[in-house]
């Protein structure tokens, strides 16, 4: 009985596929951990209590019916499961590896407490990965074609979402990007010892398969390309999906020294190398950590894909300096302790005070934190604590304090944009439509920046939106032809 096949998480522990060894994995950028087999796949899903209100459904943002595809997981029933899984995500395979499931679906898995968590994102891989090699996973050939068109601003997670689902219906859809390759920081910005390129290189090619059309080295009202007004001429709706990529900035002396250099710089010249493209700065030294003595300001997950590519890079030392507590670190723990193994060490309750150096920066003057009392938000806030300071050597500080918006009203000369005080995009969240008709927008340019998973819901619920906008502009041109 299928009933016989669950709640095993009383007699089955849980288990991670096999997570190679630290000496081997910090000389290559490959995924650390394997792929599970069917057998341990079935396993580890049949340890899914069932629920009545299963809150890893409630705590997916794109809400996958998880306990159903572990069901089909454990039973065997390999193809449902996937089928089930992309009805409600359309870059499962991506999820599966990037995630922060420790926050999201497994942070709130019933059973965490006493038996540990559900591995629902190395299931959730396991499923897609196998779905690609069998070749379950077709190009979109949508059972009518239609002549209206959309235009994508950004091949990002929303971008990307928004295409898929527009095209499944037949609209005609083309992406711009400045980058040239589709998957914004997923291709750029993620390293690869968490999300291989091939991963996203395959998703993009099945976009293409299915009739989306990119355009790429396509930077929407820069010099070359054509501007906002005349996108939306060429289309009937837009949808924006730009991300943000402007790093917060060290406020501190010593900032414009060089050596000190902004998190998306250091990992997308990182990323270009391993994609074996020709990247002076990274071969020059200018952003490379072989050799030197790391710090990297910041406890997100950016600071952890900074620490654990200077590891790989060969580094002397690295440190990753955060003003908090590890209890109180944004970041997510798995890649904390990942990066502990790989030999970072972390800083906790420090802060820069400035950087030191002459030609280029020699060292980090640091003060010790202490939390306070609690923020509105009902965080401690952190406080200096007096006569604490400390040097920390660094030849390369790597600032991973997050991203904010450009000024896309400048950029796309467009007042009418309305944005917030953040600088991020307006929108009205019933029908992700912004303040110019026909135009939506999602992802990261609206939220600030935030997670894949939530990106991939915005250009879901922009889809949904666009598609009814087009079919209502659709019926209102046809009774304007019959009037007349």
């Amino acid at each position: 009985m299928a009933a016989d096949k669950m709640m095993q998480f009383v007699s089955v522990p849980q288990a991670l596929p096999h997570k190679r060894a630290v000496d081997e994995r910090v000389h290559d950028f490959g995924e650390i951990y394997d792929r599970f087999t069917p057998a341990h796949a079935a396993q580890q899903a049949s340890r899914c209590e069932q629920c009545g209100i299963p809150f890893c459904h409630i705590h997916c943002p794109v809400q996958n019916h998880i306990p159903d595809w572990l069901r089909m997981t454990a039973e065997g029933r390999l193809e449902e499961a996937w089928e089930l899984n992309a009805a409600t995500n359309n870059l499962p395979e991506i999820c599966g590896r990037i995630c922060p499931q420790d926050r999201l679906c497994e942070g709130n898995c019933v059973i965490e407490k006493g038996f540990n968590a559900v591995t629902i994102g190395t299931v959730e891989r396991f499923i897609n990965d196998t779905a690609f090699e069998r070749g379950w996973i077709k190009p979109n050939k949508p059972l009518r074609e239609r002549p209206q068109s959309v235009g994508v601003i950004g091949a990002g997670p929303a971008g990307l979402a928004v295409a898929d689902q527009l095209r499944k219906e037949g609209w005609q859809v083309h992406v711009y990007d400045r980058y040239d390759r589709v998957g914004g920081l997923m291709i750029y910005g993620i390293p690869g010892f968490k999300l291989e390129k091939d991963v996203v290189v395959r998703r993009w090619r099945l976009l293409e398969e299915g009739g989306v059309q990119f355009h790429l080295g396509c930077d929407i009202g820069a010099p070359g390309s054509p501007g906002f007004a005349e996108l939306r001429s060429r289309h009937d709706a837009i949808f924006i999906g730009t991300g943000v990529y402007k790093a917060r900035a060290l406020q501190v002396p010593g900032v414009g020294l060089p050596g000190v250099v902004p998190a998306l710089a250091y990992l997308t010249a990182s990323n270009r190398k391993s994609l074996g493209d020709d990247v002076p700065a990274f071969d020059e030294g200018t952003l490379s950590a072989e050799g030197k003595h790391v710090v990297v300001v910041g406890g997100g997950d950016t600071a952890m894909d900074c620490v654990r590519t200077a590891i790989r890079q060969g580094a002397l030392s690295v440190k990753c300096l955060y003003r908090r507590d590890k209890q109180n670190m944004p970041g997510s723990m798995r890649e904390v302790k990942h990066a502990e193994e790989e030999g970072v060490e972390f800083v906790w309750l420090s802060a820069p005070e400035a950087f030191i150096g002459q030609d280029r920066v020699e060292a980090v003057r640091a003060i010790r934190m202490r939390l306070g009392t609690p923020d509105s938000t009902g965080r401690q806030s952190p406080e200096l604590v007096p006569d604490s300071g400390f040097r920390l050597p660094a030849d390369l500080v790597v600032g991973a304090l997050g991203f904010d918006p450009e000024d896309h009203v400048t950029m796309f000369g467009e007042p009418e944009l309305k944005v917030s005080r953040w600088g991020t995009i307006t929108i009205d969240w019933s029908t992700m439509q912004t303040s110019m008709p026909g135009v939506f927008a999602g992802g990261d340019i609206v939220r600030g920046a935030s997670l894949v998973v939530w990106g991939i819901r915005d250009g879901r619920d922009a889809a949904a939106s666009i598609h009814r906008h087009l079919l209502a502009c659709a019926a209102d041109g046809s009774a304007l032809a019959e009037a007349a």
